[in-house]
């Protein structure tokens, strides 16, 4: 459920599209979607850490690092949809601890 409804998605904008208040428009912005409460504070810090070394990784610009813009979006109660249903969080959970114990049995 959860590996199969993962994905990335990237969007090149034009030259300008996104800036800062000086106007420099070298950067890259990132935005995480996940249900509300799935990241604690350690788990968002690590997300934003490893998301932005992978941004400058993939460039091949470490300096990129400084450049890049996460952005930690939550989906309220309710209003995260897969398999065309509208799923509480608590449900989530209960979906995916049974998604772990499938892997586990198989393993």
């Amino acid at each position: 459920m959860f590996r199969k409804n993962t994905a990335a998605f990237v969007h090149e904008m034009p030259a300008g599209a996104i800036s800062n208040v000086d106007g420099d428009s070298d950067y890259v912005r990132v935005q995480v979607l996940t249900n509300a409460g799935a990241l604690d504070r350690d788990k968002q810090s690590a997300v934003v850490a490893r998301l932005t070394a992978t941004v400058a990784a993939a460039a091949g610009d470490e300096s990129l690092a400084e450049r890049t813009w996460v952005l930690l979006t939550e989906a309220p109660e309710g209003g995260w949809g897969l398999w065309g249903r509208a799923y509480t969080n608590a449900e989530l959970v209960a979906a995916a601890r049974e998604e772990i114990g499938k892997l586990q049995a198989g393993s």
